[in-house]
């Protein structure tokens, strides 16, 4: 059965912007600090790396029953049996992401117009991550949506979304009364000389 996800205080990972020495000691600091979910996000590492890293966040993860999510890489999630995926508009389709992942895994899938989001709803997607928000260095060409657009987005589908793309404690209240369903954040947690503490900050 599909787990019941709190998406508000959403990490995703990046092992070239974290403060501590070890991915899964930056995660398990972000978990003590009040993130509800995690995404493992490796763009630079072989599969072996990636699958090895999968298997001991997945612990911290689990111990503290928290959701574990990879970014892009179905083979992953199924060789470690993530909670699920989270894929983008160049990433496998939705839909054929859902015949292979179950109906029991979340999805979630990037959207950065009305358009692209009303299709991932329709294809499936549990959630969909909305972006990027504002300037970001995890991804240098990213383009952006505007809080009109995201306005625009939640009026047009029914399921949760998340906003990506700079989101830090100061741009919060941005999002107020748009009724997100929660922060999808990087520097802004895993940067921090602590990790727990800028993670209950924003929280």
């Amino acid at each position: 059965m599909k787990p019941k996800i709190d998406y508000s205080i959403y990490l995703v990972t990046d092992r070239d912007l974290m403060s501590t020495e070890t991915l899964e000691l930056a995660v398990e600091q972000a978990i003590k600090g009040g993130c509800t979910l995690v995404q493992l996000r490796e763009k630079n590492c072989s599969s072996l790396d990636f699958y090895n890293t999968a298997i001991n966040v997945k612990r911290i993860t689990d111990k503290y029953k928290v959701p574990l999510l990879i970014n892009d890489r179905l083979d992953i999630a199924l060789a470690v049996d993530s909670d699920g995926v989270h894929i983008g508009q160049s990433d496998i389709p939705c839909s054929v992401a859902r015949k292979i992942m179950g109906e029991d895994k979340i999805i979630g899938v990037s959207a950065r117009t009305l358009e692209d989001a009303i299709k991932a709803e329709k294809h499936g997607a549990d959630y969909i991550g909305v972006g990027a928000m504002y300037a970001t260095g995890t991804k240098k060409d990213a383009k952006y949506t505007s809080i009109d657009e995201l306005r625009n987005i939640r009026k047009n589908v029914s399921v949760p979304i998340v906003v990506i793309g700079g989101i830090n404690k100061e741009r919060i209240n941005d999002f107020e009364g748009i009724g997100i369903n929660g922060l999808a954040i990087v520097s802004a947690i895993i940067s921090q000389k602590d990790i727990c503490t800028a993670t209950n900050e924003i929280k």
